[in-house]
């Protein structure tokens, strides 16, 4: 996992192939004007989602893992809580992973706790559980997927 500002962006580039495109999508001068939606940057491998969902209660969540991508989960605006914990520290998976939408969730509780602000950004590779859009009130956000190979 990591979490930095996005004037860093050029620090993880090397990281995979995908992040060089990734992050040319995400300093886009134009980025919070977007409308809600899917964007392709390339194909399948990589894109991104413009979001703006109002937040849960950290009680009516639940961690979620990917195997085939990773999150780059970039703020616009509001705060967004995510809980963090490794994959390999989650005991109690609820429901089988989903291949389709890449998703497995569990219903262990987080090991830490991120409070994302606006122009922050944090990467959850496949090895990271996490709980995102944990708010108050409105999160306005970007994620971008990443094939992960």
């Amino acid at each position: 996992m990591i979490l930095d500002i996005l004037e860093n962006a050029h620090r993880y580039l090397g990281i995979n192939d995908g992040f060089p495109k990734a992050f040319e999508f995400l300093l886009r001068p134009e980025l919070k004007e977007m409308a809600v939606g899917r964007y392709e940057i390339d194909g399948e491998r990589v894109f991104a989602m413009v979001s703006k969902d109002i937040g849960l209660k950290k009680e009516d969540a639940q961690l979620e893992t990917h195997e085939r991508y990773i999150d780059i989960q970039l703020i616009l605006a509001g705060t967004d809580d995510i809980g963090w914990k490794p994959r390999s520290l989650c005991k109690h998976p609820s429901g089988e992973y989903d291949h389709e939408s890449d998703l497995q969730f569990f219903t262990d509780q987080p090991n830490t706790w991120l409070a994302i602000e606006s122009g922050e950004f944090a990467v959850f590779f496949p090895e990271d559980a996490h709980m995102p859009l944990i708010s108050s009130g409105q999160i306005h956000k970007v994620v971008v997927k990443i094939a992960a190979v």
